[in-house]
């Protein structure tokens, strides 16, 4: 599988997530009723078993004859789904959703939900049972990823260590022998001054080692670098070239951080949250850039649900671009005479009547799905890459608000 296939694979995996965990956190249970179970891989499913019979157990002693009846309903439920796995659960884990959710009325509905192979492993087993199903570890998952090196020093201290996702990691620490600027009694001012450089310069190599040993094996998954300290160390160190010349590019900028122990780690993260959200989607800008360019030249772009559906079935779309907040469906319609038309409508709305265009005859309804797997199906039959477009920032929330959420840069100008 090359590694555009590979790419467009992961961001659909990632977009059915997405749109599983916005379904869930819409469910409210009355009471702790809805029960949510995350199995890692490791996890033995007959241990799983016992675990769920224990707590089905357990609920016998719930006061509420409704929550009692809900909670084991929910248990049975997954219990059920556990049989079609045998000794361990595929890779990655699974998380089972089970409970009787509102349906309005004062009706409740049972809902069980099973996600397959997660994004990121699931690290421990959990069972939860609130009015809330737990999602939030699968968000976490989903946040955007990034590997980034940290580096926070001044003339006594330093420290280095990784910003993965959202975690701090401190991996490495070093202390300086830089004297102070008072110089001992009978040594010259000159000589003084000379020992003290060069032991400021000892002390930036110790660090750049540091540094290097940590980076250098990782450059090719490296995502950037910051660079944080009181002035004037921080510039002396980068402008020193100290750190390994591979390194060196990859720095995003340096910042102002008062404490250079671990927790000025976390301030360098906090002082360079702008530099990272930039990174963070910096391929999408660039893509944006190159569809408003071929917009303005009126050449290899294509835009909105129709056109861009049109390209698609040519072969002529190279990227398919859609927004990350797309929530949209398309409706097919069929009219008596065989008149085929779409229509895009949100996708919390009911399927409205529809007239032939051709016609003017009622037409009926055919099919509906989400807009962006009816797309993504055409763009993988074609060999088109598909791009998500983040909206947090302007061109990104346009592509959404003023391109329908759909757009793709061509491989060659149609004047469709």
């Amino acid at each position: 599988m090359s590694t555009e296939t590979e790419g467009t694979t992961e961001d659909r995996r990632k977009y059915e997530f997405r749109k599983v965990i916005e379904e869930l956190q819409e469910y409210e249970g009355s009471g702790t009723q809805l029960v949510t179970i995350y199995i890692p891989e490791d996890k033995q499913i007959s241990d799983v078993v016992a675990h769920v019979t224990q707590e089905h157990s357990e609920a016998s002693n719930i006061k509420s004859k409704q929550t009692r009846t809900n909670v084991q309903d929910a248990l049975t439920s997954i219990k059920d789904r556990l049989r079609y796995y045998d000794t361990f659960p595929p890779e990655n884990g699974i998380v089972i959703f089970s409970g009787a959710v509102d349906s309005g009325g004062g009706r409740t509905e049972m809902v069980t939900k099973t996600l397959e192979s997660p994004p990121d492993p699931i690290e421990s087993f959990r069972y939860h049972c609130d009015s809330d199903f737990l999602t939030e570890p699968l968000e976490h998952m989903l946040a955007d990823k990034g590997l980034f090196g940290l580096i926070v020093l001044d003339r006594r201290e330093a420290n280095v260590g990784w910003l993965k996702g959202k975690r701090v990691e401190p991996v490495k620490s070093a202390s300086s022998l830089v004297p102070g600027k008072q110089r001992k009694g009978g040594q010259s001012a000159q000589r003084f001054a000379r020992l003290r450089l060069e032991a400021i310069d000892n002390f930036y190599q110790e660090v750049a080692e540091m540094a290097n040993d940590l980076f250098v094996p990782k450059r090719h998954e490296l995502d950037g670098i910051l660079v944080g300290g009181p002035s004037p160390t921080k510039d002396e160190f980068l402008d020193g070239d100290y750190l390994h010349h591979e390194l060196q590019d990859t720095v995003l900028g340096k910042f102002d951080v008062s404490y250079t122990d671990e927790s000025g780690l976390y301030d360098l993260v906090d002082a360079g949250q702008e530099a990272l959200a930039d990174q963070a989607i910096v391929e999408d800008k660039n893509l944006m850039e190159e569809f408003f360019e071929n917009l303005h030249t009126g050449e290899k772009a294509t835009y909105g649900f129709e056109q861009t559906r049109r390209n698609l079935i040519m072969g002529s779309v190279d990227r398919l671009l859609l927004s990350e907040d797309l929530r949209s469906d398309v409706v097919v319609y069929e009219c008596p005479n065989g008149h085929e038309e779409f229509e895009v409508v949100d996708s919390r709305h009911s399927t409205p009547d529809h007239e032939c265009a051709e016609c003017g005859e009622e037409a009926a309804v055919q099919e509906r799905e989400d807009v962006i797997e009816h797309l993504m199906a055409i763009a993988e039959q074609r060999g088109t890459e598909t791009k998500f477009i983040s909206t947090d920032f302007e061109k990104g929330e346009q592509l959404l608000d003023a391109f329908g959420g759909t757009a793709g840069l061509l491989r060659y100008s149609t004047g469709v």
